[in-house]
């Protein structure tokens, strides 16, 4: 165990380090897990998510439909229409942002969103790294607000066996969606005061964009519904929402061809696939995989229990709060697949409800990913978009926004749970 931590330590640095080789990094690092035996050849295809790989590469082969469409373009003209100034856009995209990314996974709302913060950003002339970061920190804080909107709240709704009305209203108290908008309200307000030096007003009477073609968009559209629609089916395969992605990528390329008659119709989506942040995931399902199988995961989950001791509060604090440390450098969801069945023996053994402990880990393990560019898949595709756009995202530049929006949205949550669950 000491050497699979050593190497995930290490490994960790490295890439917050050197921001420029993280994918690289992270493949030489899973090719040691795998050929020293600390991730058996066996465990390979299992400990990589193809659902999300899949997911990303389709969503960014539409999203240059998308973009292509001039859909975009038109979306950034009507919210600077809307907006007085450079702060109020980046407040309202990462807002925008969070609002689709309840209902949506957080990669799919990143590159949804980002094009148009893009676009935003060079009608203005001013630099989109802190627009991206907004966007995706917003992304990551609002998946757990519903039961659809991340991997984590899935899961546990399924173990707790909750509804998705369960996360409004829960055992007929305010539940879980509303401390995470609390959050919402609180991190914005932060992001209002990290742009405050933006206040440069935003051009009015500009000619709107004309859009091209619709299908991109009303795909884009289709793929949202889609997305929600199979967050009900039960038993559903793993690969769903990667398989809806790739196939209405397909449908995209297929329909641009027959109307253009060009062949780049279907390259150029292609091309738009970003094989860098393809190859970082795929590194860090390996590292995690390796991980796991050492007993790492396992044995953080221990540490925390015993930390709490047999003070309620103590253990509601340890779990929030590890939680958030924890998530910003490895997979939430191991964490909180290992973590669940030990809160339920805690709680058993303190014979309180888990209710408490279960909404505290949800908050922490999810909202704890904001902290590193490398905490969250969401925070690595817009680092991924911002990169292929030409913008280095040095640790320093995602740090200064990523913590404070962070604690800004774990504190009134933290709070909240213990006012009305404790």
């Amino acid at each position: 165990m000491i050497y699979a931590i050593v190497l995930f330590a290490i490994t960790y640095i490295l890439m917050l380090t050197f921001s420029k080789f993280r994918p690289l990094i992270a493949l030489i690092s899973a090719i040691i897990f795998i050929f020293s035996g600390m991730l058996p050849l066996d465990q390979i295809l299992s400990a990589i998510d193809f659902n999300v790989l899949l997911m990303i590469a389709g969503t960014m082969g539409l999203v240059q439909l998308f973009i292509e469409s001039k859909m975009p373009a038109l979306l950034a003209d009507l919210i600077m229409e809307k907006v007085p100034n450079v702060q109020i856009a980046a407040v309202s995209l990462a807002l925008f942002a969070g609002v689709i990314s309840a209902f949506v996974d957080n990669v799919a709302t990143v590159l949804m969103v980002a094009p148009i913060a893009m676009e935003i950003c060079r009608k203005l002339k001013t630099n989109p790294v802190p627009f991206i970061i907004a966007i995706a920190v917003s992304s990551n804080l609002q998946g757990a607000a519903t039961l659809v909107g991340d991997t984590t709240a899935i899961m546990l709704g399924s173990y707790a066996n909750m509804s998705f009305l369960d996360f409004f209203v829960y055992q007929g108290r305010p539940g879980i969606f509303f401390a995470v908008e609390l959050g919402a309200i609180a991190s914005a307000l932060i992001l209002a005061w990290l742009f405050r030096k933006e206040k440069a007003p935003v051009p009015k009477g500009m000619p709107r964009t004309t859009v091209t073609d619709y299908v991109p968009t009303i795909l884009l559209v289709c793929m949202i519904a889609l997305l929600i629609g199979a967050s009900f089916i039960a038993d559903k395969p793993e690969i769903t929402n990667g398989v809806i992605c790739v196939t209405l990528m397909i449908i995209g390329m297929i329909f641009s061809y027959f109307r253009s008659r060009d062949f780049q119709s279907i390259t150029t989506p292609l091309k738009a696939i970003d094989f860098e942040t393809i190859g970082l995931l795929l590194g860090l399902f390996l590292i995690i995989g390796g991980i796991s199988n050492m007993g790492v995961i396992d044995a953080a989950a221990s540490l925390l229990a015993q930390l709490g001791g047999g003070n309620v509060f103590v253990l509601y604090t340890v779990i929030v709060w590890a939680s958030v440390l924890l998530s910003a450098f490895i997979d939430n969801i191991p964490y909180v697949a290992t973590m669940l069945p030990v809160i339920t023996g805690l709680a058993a053994n303190l014979n309180i409800p888990p209710t408490l402990l279960y909404f505290g880990l949800l908050t922490g393990a999810t909202l704890g990913g904001n902290c590193t560019p490398i905490g969250a898949s969401a925070n690595i595709t817009g680092i991924g978009i911002l990169r292929k756009a030409g913008h280095e995202v040095k640790t320093k530049d995602f740090l200064r926004i990523g913590i404070p929006f962070t604690l800004s949205a774990v504190i009134p949550a933290y709070i909240y749970f213990w006012i009305f669950f404790a």
